[in-house]
């Protein structure tokens, strides 16, 4: 079977992507052909220019797993120098040979190749038509972007990312050993460290599921994110922020263990409390309040 192909970093997977794909499966189910999205390893800046990186809303197994749930095969590339030097029109031969591709579908800003900047609409199809591919364009999703999604997400803006994503924002990682903090004053934490690259929200306290990647179990939470400043000039100090996740109703060990934070709202600003026991009060209410976010 032929196939019909999108490429692009698809990172978030939100809104405008699945319009993309939307297209994609509307193309290939006309033709009878097999939809697949193209994906990359990483963001192209990371080899390109590393310090002009974004940062990455998704693992890259997390985004494959999200494309297909979209009714999509994912095939991620390995972006490398090669990649990165071919042009549009080696690219669309080596699709066209490798993997049978009949369509390429391309969304209104898609481009590849190292001169696909310099590349129209009516160029792209000119090639395609040379090649045997035809070349199609998707619908666009107007202020839906990868990169306005970051930004909103370091800001703390989880009710602007929420509705750019179409889903709740989301940080994984493996749960590692920390300070002991949470167990000592009643609220025992896993401490996530996170994917390499991956986008943080902004220091504070926020509503969550907590799902345990490997089983798919989901528990509400409240997460802090922070350097635990009532803690300031003790052994329990912390020197640098940290992603602590207090998994309401769970009782299990979770070190060595992936845990994909999902947020549902950013409760309130981290700040220094006047002793321990007004910490655990307010903790009581954020308590409450995270579970009538996430449930």
């Amino acid at each position: 079977m032929g196939r019909a192909v999108t490429i692009g970093t698809f990172d978030g997977v939100h809104r405008g992507h699945r319009l993309v794909l939307g297209k994609l499966k509307e193309v290939a189910a006309a033709r009878g052909l097999q939809p697949m999205a193209m994906t990359f390893d990483r963001h192209p800046l990371e080899l390109v220019c590393p310090q002009k990186a974004p940062g990455n809303l998704l693992t890259t197994a997390r985004k494959e797993q999200l494309l297909s749930e979209e009714g999509v095969a994912p095939l991620v590339l390995t972006f490398n120098e090669q990649l990165r030097g071919m042009r549009a029109y080696e690219w669309l031969g080596l699709i066209k040979r490798r993997y049978g591709v009949e369509a390429l579908v391309v969304g209104y800003d898609n481009t590849f190749g190292s001169d696909g900047i310099y590349l129209s609409l009516a160029d792209l199809k000119a090639m395609g038509d040379t090649i045997g591919i035809e070349v199609i364009e998707a619908p666009e999703e107007a202020g839906v972007s990868s990169s306005r999604i970051r930004k909103a997400i370091k800001s703390g803006d989880i009710a602007l990312a929420r509705d750019l994503l179409g889903r709740l924002p989301e940080l994984e990682g493996t749960v590692i050993a920390g300070y002991h903090v949470g167990s000592d004053i009643g609220f025992p934490t896993a401490n996530l460290q996170p994917g390499r690259g991956l986008v943080v929200p902004a220091p504070g306290v926020y509503a969550a599921r907590a799902c345990i990647a490997d089983g798919e179990e989901c528990w509400p939470a409240m997460v802090n994110i922070g350097t635990r400043p009532t803690f300031e000039g003790t052994d329990k100090e912390s020197h640098h922020p940290s992603i602590e996740a207090h998994l309401i109703g769970f009782g299990g060990d979770l070190y060595g263990r992936r845990l994909r934070l999902e947020f549902a709202a950013r409760l309130r600003d981290e700040r220094k409390f006047e002793s321990v026991e007004a910490l655990k009060a307010q903790l009581e209410e954020d308590k409450k309040n995270a579970i009538a976010e996430v449930r």
